[in-house]
């Protein structure tokens, strides 16, 4: 089955959320300014996951940026995507890696990068980094804004 579709099912109809990310479908659209180097920033500051040791929920800030080629991801099924997590046991890596490539696989970007700023497990906050290579020459890329976990600090 493929994870992915140039058709709109879900935007403008009522969509429950998927039971888990391997039943998500992420919808894409074609880039009007394909050719143009430009970067879409998706910002997800209350997202959700499992732990799966001990159940208990994680908390993360993911933010992803990406240079489109041909598709843009609809914001819609990513929404929902990113909410299938909620129930959904793995570590800090995979889902921060797993997203990324997800999208990758979905809609062929010219590069992209995630940032998972994840909150404390233990003690100790984790935050994972992935991204598919060195951003286009060029390129304005802002910083993520994301700031280190400082604790009461």
């Amino acid at each position: 089955m493929s994870h992915y579709t140039d058709a709109l099912t879900q935007l403008g109809a009522k969509t429950d959320l998927p039971a888990s990310p391997d039943q998500a479908l992420l919808e894409r659209v074609p880039n009007p300014q394909a050719g143009e180097a430009y970067v879409v920033r998706f910002t997800q500051p209350e997202f959700t996951s499992l732990c799966p040791i001990t159940g208990q929920p994680d908390f993360a800030h993911l933010v992803i940026d990406y240079v489109p080629g041909d598709w843009l991801v609809e914001s819609k099924s990513l929404k929902l995507y990113l909410g299938s997590f909620r129930n959904h046991g793995a570590f800090h890596e995979d889902c921060t890696v797993g997203i990324g490539k997800r999208l990758v696989q979905a809609i062929a970007p010219e590069w992209l990068r995630i940032g998972g700023y994840w909150y404390p497990r233990g003690g100790m906050p984790i935050d994972v980094f992935w991204q598919t290579g060195a951003a286009p020459a060029g390129l304005w890329l802002p910083d993520q804004g994301v700031a280190g976990y400082r604790g009461r600090g």
